[in-house]
């Protein structure tokens, strides 16, 4: 039978024994929904997410690493005001060194732009403590973000578990104009699909319009698909991919990866890319997406490209072919953020680099950076143009800034004339990847410019420590900072929970609501104790100080639709556990987060009559009973609420797999793994 892309690599890389409820036949579909284990072939994480992760990885007790290939990056909480960041790079780097890991250290750049050059292979898996791991679907992976515990588990041999996705097909048709992006045909997807709409699905992309678009055009899509909810994104591997893998030096890692042919999607989603237009992403969300035309001539503030989504060697190209010769416009501050050290180089051998500086663009570190609120903010009441994949309100830094996802394109031109542009509309050169020359530095101001140069570039390692043979690995002591603090174990599970609300949140409730970056917050992030004491803050700024009443002795926290979307921060579980969150009660969840709260034993439950959310409120006291039976037995849960309308009876619907319910009852996947559980 004609499989997909998606489900002929998942399927090559089931690990049978870790799932015996779920049967499957090879080469033909597998039920949707069911609970698959794979195995997991890459993994990286990051700093702002890697310290717990391999705090938590100690404790399972393997020498070392068991994947192809896993990657420790450093690139989010660059920004050293004190010791606490450097004393978790160090802890990182020691870790490391003593477990076979690769090392990138801060100033290489950013995960997912570094994983595409360096080490991502198509056919492939990668699972990532990042949500935006699915960057790597552009070269052909099932690449997955998760929780660091879950990446943890990766690292020591272990499955990564997963509902068994729907596949949705999206074709691409025509051929992108000049001025219209990558960036805009995910946000075309996102105002078609909406922030919930790919919860439990993997978008795979295919039709004669994918072939125009370049590795760096393809990673942006599925970089930002996180933001539709979705599993994953992925792309074929082809004659594009081979050729990006060949300049950066990785030719023999090319492997050709495609849909049998008449394969069935379980839903069909059509773009004409001859047909799109310039778009943005209107504050505070994803999917708020109009076209720039409609946004004309209003004026802006500041302008930041860079992050995982679009700081590419095309991206820098793409800005300075619309800013070259020109200066961005008085009252506007301009930043740029290329997404890795060899980017960076290949882009000031080319000139390009020159170009922006003399258009007025700051050079910010190659790093994560704005995105997560670490550094060049807004100002208050600023109208912001970024190039990132986020903009939940004060994820920038500043609480009442105006922030816009847009183009590279659509930046640029709207930099150099202070107010919104579609860069359609702009006499410009094309840049030279658009017309199937992905090695357009050759176009360089310096036009003796040899290839060898520019590959030595691509390909340099300078700020990536390989890792360590066995015998010099076990001479290796790992450093720990004091703000580095053993990860506090999960609450003893009850069958029995009886406790108060102690927050009610409404829909689409971001992991940056239930627990912000930024500069405040993220040194703490090796310190549950200390770090706990933002949970929530966004929602409720007294939410700590009500749970410190209770003792941190039990809580419950009511939500509406797709409760934790956002990043895969497993701090967003870790924090509600410490304070006492015992159970959330939501009318949906998103993935990663719901997956978080069970590897820290706090029960996701859903509503199962949506109605029953406003008849709730903040202080009732829910009991929970039989919770036992209701996860062995997988049955409703029943709960008894009493408070402002009475006592009544809600149900909640379980939809948590066996190994999940196992997990629960074990007291956490780490109590579960230490028991010996796949």
């Amino acid at each position: 039978m004609a499989l997909t892309l998606a489900e002929k690599l998942l399927q090559a890389h089931i690990v049978p024994e870790a799932c015996p409820e779920t049967k499957f036949e090879k080469g033909s579909p597998i039920e949707r929904g069911k609970d698959i284990a794979i195995r997991i072939d890459q993994t990286l994480t990051q700093d702002a997410t890697g310290t717990m992760a391999y705090l938590q990885f100690e404790t399972i007790g393997i020498p070392r690493v068991k994947t192809e290939v896993s990657v420790s990056y450093i690139d989010h909480n660059t920004l050293q005001t004190d010791y606490k960041n450097m004393d978790d790079h160090r802890y990182l780097q020691s870790v490391a060194e003593k477990y076979g890991l690769y090392f990138s250290r801060a100033g290489n750049g950013i995960c997912h732009q570094v994983h595409l050059e360096r080490f991502g292979k198509p056919g492939k898996t990668l699972l990532g403590s990042d949500s935006h791991t699915p960057t790597g679907g552009g070269i052909g992976m099932i690449a997955i973000g998760a929780g660091g515990l879950d990446v943890a588990v990766a690292m020591g041999g272990g499955a990564f578990h997963t509902p068994m996705p729907k596949i949705f097909g999206v074709e691409l048709t025509g051929k992108l104009k000049k001025g219209v992006s990558a960036k805009d045909i995910i946000l075309e997807v996102l105002r078609q699909e909406t922030v919930k709409g790919g919860v439990g699905a993997i978008y795979e992309y295919f039709g004669e319009g994918v072939e125009s678009l370049t590795v760096p055009q393809r990673a942006t899509v599925t970089n930002m698909g996180a933001e539709l909810g979705a599993t994953c994104s992925i792309f074929p591997s082809d004659a594009s991919t081979k050729r990006f893998l060949e300049s950066m030096g990785r030719g023999s890692d090319w492997t050709e990866q495609k849909a049998d042919e008449g394969c069935i999607y379980d839903k069909l989603i059509k773009i004409n890319l001859d047909s799109l237009k310039p778009m943005a992403a209107q504050p505070h969300s994803p999917d708020a997406v109009t076209n720039i035309e409609n946004l004309a001539g209003q004026p802006i503030t500041q302008v930041v490209i860079g992050s995982c989504t679009n700081s590419s060697l095309d991206d820098l190209e793409s800005v300075a072919a619309i800013v070259k010769g020109k200066h961005i416009a008085p009252g506007v501050e301009a930043g740029i953020a290329p997404g890795s050290r060899a980017t960076l180089m290949m882009a000031e051998k080319a000139g390009i680099l020159g170009d922006l500086i003399e258009a007025g663009f700051r050079i910010l570190e190659s790093a994560c950076g704005p995105c997560i609120g670490m550094g060049f903010a807004p100002n208050s009441n600023g109208v912001s143009l970024r190039t990132f994949n986020r903009n939940f309100k004060g994820r920038s830094g500043t609480a009442d800034a105006n922030v816009y996802l847009v183009s590279p394109e659509t930046a640029a031109a709207s930099a150099i004339t202070g107010v919104f542009t579609d860069p359609t509309t702009l006499d410009y050169k094309d840049p030279a990847y658009k017309k199937g020359l992905r090695l357009s530095l050759l176009e360089g101001k310096d036009k003796r410019l040899k290839k060898s140069v520019i590959l030595s570039k691509a390909t340099d390692s300078g700020m990536l420590i390989h890792p360590l043979s066995e015998e010099k690995a076990s001479q290796v002591e790992i450093l720990r900072g004091p703000n580095i603090k053993p990860c506090p174990p999960c609450k003893d599970f009850s069958d029995t929970l009886s406790f108060p609300v102690l927050l009610k949140a409404g829909d689409n409730v971001s992991t940056d609501d239930i627990m912000p970056a930024g500069t405040k917050v993220l040194p703490f992030r090796s310190n549950i104790p200390e770090i706990s004491k933002f949970t929530y803050e966004r929602l409720d700024a007294d939410f700590y100080n009500r749970a410190e009443k209770t003792g941190f002795a039990g809580c419950f926290v009511i939500g509406g639709e797709n409760f934790g979307q956002g990043s895969s921060r497993e701090h967003a579980a870790l924090g509600p556990m410490y304070l006492g969150v015992r159970a959330v009660i939501t009318k949906s969840f998103a993935r990663i987060h719901k997956a978080n709260l069970i590897n820290y034993g706090i029960i996701p439950i859903t509503f199962a009559n949506p109605e029953d959310y406003d008849k709730i409120s903040q202080d009732d006291v829910i009991e929970i009973k039989n919770i036992t039976t209701s996860l062995k037995e997988e049955k409703p849960f029943q709960i008894t609420v009493t408070g402002k309308n009475g006592s009544f009876e809600v149900e909640g619907v379980n939809t948590i797999a066996k190994r999940s319910a196992d997990i629960i009852l074990a007291g956490g996947l780490a109590a579960y793994t230490r028991k010996g559980g796949n």
